[in-house]
Formats: C-alpha cells, sequence, structure tokens
C-alpha cells in the first residue's frame, strides 16, 4: 500500500525517541512530508546512526533526557530563538522490568514513570506556550493500551501511559479555544525494539489479547500519527484514539 504523504511544509516538530521504533518511522514520515525535523533522544549512537542513515538537511537532533525538565526547557529555548515548534510528538518511553508490584524495585519503579509520564509532561509544559504564543500546536502523546486496561507485571508502564491518557484529557481542554490540538494515541504490542525488553512469556501474553491476532506494524501507527498532528486534524482534542488491533474498544 502507497504511503499517504502528508503536507507539513514550513513546520517544525520534535519527535522525542525520535532515534529509533516508532520515533524514527515518524520522523522519516515527516520528513517525507516536508516538515524540518528535530530528534530528541537520550542515547547518542542511536542518533548518530539515524542522523547517518536518513541524511537529510531538514533533519537535526539533540541529546536529551526528557524526564529532565532543565534539560528539556534549556533545548526549547534555543529552538525558539530561530523556529516555532509547530508539533510535539511525545514518543520517549521504557517498559522498565517485569515484576509484580509488592516485588518491584522502587527506584525502576520512578525511572519507568519519570520518563513516560514527567517526560510528556516535562516537554508540554515547556513547548506549549510556544505553541500558544503562535495559535498553532499538535500534540500526540504515545501511550499504550497498558495505560487503558493496565497489564500484569508491568505497574510502573501502565501507570506511566494512563497518567499520560489523562494529561492528554485535561491539556487538551486547556487548549480548546485555540488551533492547538492534544491527542493520545494507545498501540497494543508492536515490533519494535521495546519488546527486547520484555519476557518471552510477556509478549506472548500481550499478543494472545489481540483480536487481530499479530502485532501492529510501525507504518500503520504513524499513518495515525501523521493525520493526528497535520493540519487536517481541526476538531479532535483531549481524545484517545486506539491502535490495538481490537484488544481495547472504548
Amino acid at each position: 500500500m502507497e504511503k499517504i504523504i502528508f503536507n507539513f511544509k514550513n513546520r517544525t516538530a520534535i519527535v522525542t525517541g525520535g532515534a529509533q521504533g516508532f520515533g524514527l518511522d515518524i520522523t522519516k514520515r515527516f520528513l517525507k512530508s516536508g516538515a524540518k525535523v528535530i530528534i530528541w533522544d537520550n542515547e547518542p549512537k542511536a542518533i548518530e546512526t539515524a542522523i547517518k542513515d536518513i541524511d537529510n538537511p531538514n533533519l537535526s537532533s539533540n541529546v536529551v533526557d526528557v524526564s529532565n525538565y532543565g534539560e528539556v526547557d534549556k533545548n526549547v529555548k534555543e529552538i525558539i530563538k530561530n523556529s516555532n515548534i509547530d508539533i510535539l510528538i511525545n514518543n520517549a518511553g521504557i517498559t522498565g522490568p517485569t515484576a509484580s508490584l509488592w516485588e518491584y524495585d522502587i527506584e525502576m519503579w520512578k525511572k519507568v514513570v519519570d520518563i513516560n509520564l514527567m517526560g510528556t509532561f516535562n516537554c508540554c509544559r515547556s513547548i506549549v506556550p510556544n505553541m500558544i504564543k503562535n495559535n498553532y500546536g499538535r500534540i500526540v502523546n504515545v501511550a499504550s493500551v497498558a495505560g487503558k486496561d493496565g497489564n500484569a507485571n508491568a505497574s510502573a508502564y501502565s501507570v506511566g501511559k494512563a497518567g499520560a491518557i489523562g494529561l492528554t484529557k485535561s491539556l487538551g481542554k486547556e487548549l480548546a479555544d485555540k488551533n492547538i490540538a492534544v491527542n493520545a494515541v494507545t498501540p497494543a504490542g508492536a515490533k519494535t525494539r521495546i519488546l527486547n525488553q520484555m519476557t518471552k512469556e510477556h509478549v506472548q501474553r500481550m499478543l494472545s489479547k489481540v483480536p487481530r491476532g499479530r502485532f501492529l506494524e510501525v507504518e500503520e501507527f504513524t499513518s495515525l500519527v501523521c493525520w493526528l498532528s497535520s493540519e487536517e486534524n481541526t476538531f479532535s482534542t483531549a481524545a484517545v484514539f486506539d491502535i490495538s488491533g481490537g484488544r481495547s474498544t472504548y
């Protein structure tokens, strides 16, 4: 199937976790659609590989830990000296270990929530004022069906993603009187590197819950994110868009 090319000319997008997985595919589609893209990732080697492979003058990058508000805000201030930020994709995230809640390592639990929830908050808090100033913005927060259903032995991940859904609904309503859309997407398991962080048993349990009987393809996910990020999305905000192969129907 031929990929739809959206019109992102004269738009600047930040994609967190943009050097790999979902983020990398979104970055590529944005670039093909005419956007300028800034990858934020906390893995310098992954960034270096992505920049080299894509080789596009409209692509730039920063090493950013989204769970650190100081780092986020410093980079935002540098960017808006020369450009607006039109699109924000809060994609950075980690699954963390699989363990029962009462055995979960406390520091790892905090780390997972800090990246998945506080990272989303930090980026929105710093970037939204620029969008308000220009009365334009599209924000897509990458949550998960785990945030809707709750995954056993993944309490930190489920909580972080549930929090991102709640944040989306609140922020979307706060900005509803402006030309700024804030939405969340809730994918089921997909064929990305994040699956390697999980046990085979956990991965199989995830797959068994999907009526489609397969994992999400990255390109399918990117198409949904692109529409939500485009000027064509003029009405949907504070919403949660499911892309789980029928696993979640609410």
